[in-house]
């Protein structure tokens, strides 16, 4: 009989490597994207700019209705076909657009790209499925590192190969995307069981609205999700980022590119190095609040420095909030059964979904407020105040809904303890 720890091991390797591949993709046309949207919208700055809103709105609305329906598919047929058929999916959707002979197609496809998207919250179930409960917070981590990985690289990539044409980039990501469904077909290993797998498919719970029915379940979980959400749109303060930098700091691409760069590498590093490690030293609750309180800290440096050098400060500060997601994740994952947990993660690619439609609004509001009909108050950093305002009160929020925390004491058991009674150092 073989171990399960390679067994182990290699899923969580795939998943880094997928969720990676799919970040390489998305960072490597970005770069490329909006020339392609402007060379359609024949080279006009306004109307490429409105069409560049839409995308990314329809993104987040595909997002919003498609995640509860994969978790739920994911929960009935497991998770293995579902993140594969979102790989080619992905990898077929990037031809598509590489081939794009107008507007109307790339409409087409930043759809399928919102839905396949969708897929890295069945990676999560998928991680909570091969990962001990008191170690899916650190598990979660990866996620983190995956993202800071393609962040940092796919633009860099995308940007060398769009300068031997727009479309080359698609084409490559394209690749990319195809391969990792080819090696999820060989190498990825099924993560739940039949027997653990839910006997029907919860059509009626299977969209944005019917997910929310599993978070109202438990007090803690709303609690959480609730926490979530604050975090999701908090975080959509970033974009403002290079109006602001270049506003206040009078930066250029290349500098923007740079702290950006800054962003991706302490994500990995915090994601990748840190997580598991202040896991096990503060417990996964402690670590859920010290992750929001640095988010909200960074925040604050960012909205009142005074010059671009203390602003790069900031970010080391800020990226410690990366702790906080993964925190989260892992709690809330001890409220739900194996069977529930890709409809779990669905729920929250929902939350996240509407956090992503409604908070840039929100934050591009605030920044034109404060730096045109409230100028006089001498505050352009406003939108990072507002975030760090948003972060304190999660935290407040996590305190109070995690003073009790579930712990796994069979399959399917779950016990509510007091959080002195939960060791530390698991």
């Amino acid at each position: 009989m073989k171990s399960p720890i390679p067994m182990k091991r290699r899923a969580l390797t795939f998943i880094f490597i997928t969720i990676t591949l799919d970040m390489l993709a998305f960072g490597m046309i970005a770069p490329v994207f909006p020339k392609l949207v402007k060379e359609f919208a024949g080279g006009n700055e306004v109307n490429a700019s409105t069409t560049l809103g839409i995308f990314g709105t329809l993104f987040a609305l595909m997002q919003f209705v498609f995640s509860p329906i994969l978790g739920i598919l994911s929960d009935r047929f497991g998770r293995k076909p579902v993140i594969v058929l979102s790989n080619f999916g992905l990898g077929l959707d990037l031809i598509v657009m590489a081939i794009a002979p107008n507007m109307a197609w790339l409409y087409v496809g930043r759809v399928v790209s919102g839905v396949t998207a969708a897929s890295v919250s069945t990676a999560s179930a998928y991680i909570a499925d091969v990962t001990p409960p008191e170690k899916r917070a650190g598990a979660f981590g990866i996620i983190g590192a995956a993202f800071g990985v393609g962040f940092v690289v796919g633009p860099l990539l995308g940007g060398v190969l769009g300068d031997f044409g727009t479309r080359l980039p698609f084409w490559v990501a394209a690749a990319f995307s195809l391969a990792n469904g080819l090696y999820g077909i060989f190498v990825l290993p099924e993560s739940l069981q039949r027997d653990k797998r839910s006997a029907t498919i919860a059509w009626l719970r299977a969209n944005p609205i019917g997910s929310l029915k599993l978070l109202r379940s438990h007090r803690e979980l709303f609690g959480l999700a609730s926490v979530n959400f604050l975090a999701y749109v908090a975080h959509e303060a970033f974009s403002v980022w290079v109006l602001y930098t270049m506003f206040r700091y009078a930066w250029d691409s290349r500098m923007n590119g740079f702290s950006l760069a800054l962003v991706g590498v302490f994500s990995i590093v915090v994601s990748g190095v840190f997580m598991s490690k202040i896991v096990k030293a503060i417990g996964e609750r402690r670590t859920l609040m010290v992750g929001l309180v640095f988010g909200a800290l960074g925040f604050v440096v960012f909205g009142l420095a005074p010059n671009g050098w203390i602003f790069l400060v900031g970010i080391p500060v800020m990226m410690f909030w990366n702790l906080a997601g993964p925190a989260a994740q892992g709690m809330m994952t001890h409220h739900v059964s194996p069977s529930e947990q890709g409809e779990l993660q669905g729920a929250l690619g929902s939350v996240r979904g509407i956090a992503m439609l409604i908070g840039p609004f929100i934050f591009t509001g605030v920044y034109s407020a404060f730096i045109g009909r409230l100028a006089y108050v001498g505050v352009p950093g406003a939108p990072w105040l507002l975030g760090a305002a948003m972060l304190f009160a999660a935290c407040a929020l996590a305190w109070f809904v995690t003073r009790r925390e579930p712990v796994v004491r069979g399959a399917d058991q779950l016990e509510a303890v007091t959080v002195s009674a939960i060791p530390t150092d698991v």
